[in-house]
Protein backbone atom coordinates (compact mmCIF):
# COMPACT_ATOMS: atom_id res chain seq x y z
CA UNK A 1 0.00 0.00 0.00
CA UNK A 2 1.43 3.40 -0.77
CA UNK A 3 1.44 6.03 1.45
CA UNK A 4 2.88 9.45 0.75
CA UNK A 5 2.04 11.74 4.11
CA UNK A 6 2.57 15.43 3.92
CA UNK A 7 4.13 17.64 7.03
CA UNK A 8 5.13 20.85 7.82
CA UNK A 9 2.38 23.12 6.27
CA UNK A 10 1.14 26.34 8.51
CA UNK A 11 0.12 30.39 8.74
CA UNK A 12 2.61 32.41 7.40
CA UNK A 13 3.22 35.99 7.15
CA UNK A 14 3.86 36.94 3.50
CA UNK A 15 7.87 37.20 2.90
CA UNK A 16 8.33 34.55 5.14
CA UNK A 17 9.39 30.92 4.87
CA UNK A 18 8.25 27.49 5.67
CA UNK A 19 9.46 23.85 4.39
CA UNK A 20 6.84 21.11 3.14
CA UNK A 21 7.81 17.40 3.68
CA UNK A 22 6.70 13.92 1.80
CA UNK A 23 7.00 11.09 3.50
CA UNK A 24 6.59 7.90 1.21
CA UNK A 25 6.29 4.38 1.63
CA UNK A 26 5.06 1.24 -0.15
CA UNK A 27 6.91 2.26 -3.45
CA UNK A 28 9.91 1.87 -4.83
CA UNK A 29 11.09 5.70 -3.94
CA UNK A 30 14.70 5.45 -5.95
CA UNK A 31 12.67 5.30 -9.17
CA UNK A 32 9.75 7.76 -8.64
CA UNK A 33 9.25 11.14 -9.66
CA UNK A 34 8.59 13.15 -7.05
CA UNK A 35 6.63 16.40 -6.91
CA UNK A 36 3.99 19.05 -5.43
CA UNK A 37 0.38 20.33 -6.83
CA UNK A 38 -1.63 22.79 -5.36
CA UNK A 39 -5.13 24.10 -5.03
CA UNK A 40 -5.99 27.22 -3.69
CA UNK A 41 -9.64 28.03 -2.57
CA UNK A 42 -11.51 28.42 -5.79
CA UNK A 43 -8.71 27.50 -7.77
CA UNK A 44 -7.77 24.00 -9.86
CA UNK A 45 -5.23 22.05 -9.00
CA UNK A 46 -1.86 23.32 -10.54
CA UNK A 47 1.39 22.00 -10.55
CA UNK A 48 4.31 23.24 -8.53
CA UNK A 49 7.20 21.29 -8.92
CA UNK A 50 8.70 17.89 -9.52
CA UNK A 51 12.46 16.04 -8.82
CA UNK A 52 13.00 13.54 -11.11
CA UNK A 53 14.03 9.73 -9.91
CA UNK A 54 17.91 10.69 -10.27
CA UNK A 55 17.28 13.80 -8.26
CA UNK A 56 19.42 15.39 -10.95
CA UNK A 57 16.34 17.30 -12.75
CA UNK A 58 14.00 19.12 -11.30
CA UNK A 59 10.88 21.66 -12.51
CA UNK A 60 8.69 24.44 -11.75
CA UNK A 61 5.92 26.27 -12.21
CA UNK A 62 6.52 29.85 -13.45
CA UNK A 63 4.79 31.11 -10.10
CA UNK A 64 7.16 29.47 -8.09
CA UNK A 65 10.30 29.45 -9.97
CA UNK A 66 13.84 30.94 -8.10
CA UNK A 67 11.23 31.09 -4.55
CA UNK A 68 10.71 27.05 -4.18
CA UNK A 69 13.41 24.47 -3.81
CA UNK A 70 12.46 21.05 -4.54
CA UNK A 71 14.89 18.20 -3.25
CA UNK A 72 15.16 14.94 -2.08
CA UNK A 73 16.57 11.92 0.48
CA UNK A 74 16.62 8.71 -0.98
CA UNK A 75 17.83 7.34 2.00
CA UNK A 76 14.92 8.48 3.99
CA UNK A 77 12.43 7.87 1.22
CA UNK A 78 11.70 11.46 1.72
CA UNK A 79 10.78 14.29 -0.49
CA UNK A 80 10.67 18.69 0.67
CA UNK A 81 10.25 21.81 -0.64
CA UNK A 82 11.90 24.86 1.02
CA UNK A 83 9.03 27.71 -0.30
CA UNK A 84 10.88 31.21 0.56
CA UNK A 85 9.30 34.43 -0.07
CA UNK A 86 5.71 33.27 0.23
CA UNK A 87 2.96 35.25 -1.42
CA UNK A 88 -0.74 35.59 -0.32
CA UNK A 89 -1.47 33.81 -3.78
CA UNK A 90 0.68 31.12 -2.21
CA UNK A 91 -2.32 29.83 -0.09
CA UNK A 92 -3.37 26.51 -0.98
CA UNK A 93 -3.74 22.67 0.14
CA UNK A 94 -0.15 21.28 -0.82
CA UNK A 95 -0.39 17.56 -2.29
CA UNK A 96 2.70 15.53 -2.37
CA UNK A 97 2.78 13.21 -5.39
CA UNK A 98 4.53 10.50 -7.12
CA UNK A 99 4.84 8.84 -10.53
CA UNK A 100 6.53 5.67 -10.74
CA UNK A 101 6.90 5.34 -14.29
CA UNK A 102 10.30 7.46 -14.15
CA UNK A 103 8.65 10.02 -17.03
CA UNK A 104 9.27 13.31 -15.79
CA UNK A 105 7.99 16.34 -17.62
CA UNK A 106 4.37 15.61 -17.64
CA UNK A 107 2.94 18.38 -15.42
CA UNK A 108 -0.61 16.68 -15.78
CA UNK A 109 -2.05 15.42 -12.75
CA UNK A 110 -3.11 12.75 -14.52
CA UNK A 111 0.43 11.78 -15.02
CA UNK A 112 0.76 10.90 -11.28
CA UNK A 113 -0.28 7.59 -9.54
CA UNK A 114 -0.27 8.61 -6.09
CA UNK A 115 -1.66 11.49 -4.07
CA UNK A 116 -0.87 12.62 -0.27
CA UNK A 117 -3.86 13.67 1.48
CA UNK A 118 -2.67 17.20 1.35
CA UNK A 119 -1.25 20.38 4.17
CA UNK A 120 -2.78 23.65 4.23
CA UNK A 121 -0.35 26.95 3.56
CA UNK A 122 -2.08 29.82 4.19
CA UNK A 123 0.38 33.10 3.81
CA UNK A 124 -1.10 36.04 5.04
CA UNK A 125 -0.91 39.73 3.71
Amino acid sequence: QVRLVESGGGLVQAGGSLRLSCAASGLTFTTATMGWFRQGPGKEREFVAAISWSGRTTDYSDSVRGRFTISRDDAKNTMSVQMNSLKPEDTAVYYCVADISRHFGDRHPDSFDYWGQGTQVTVSS
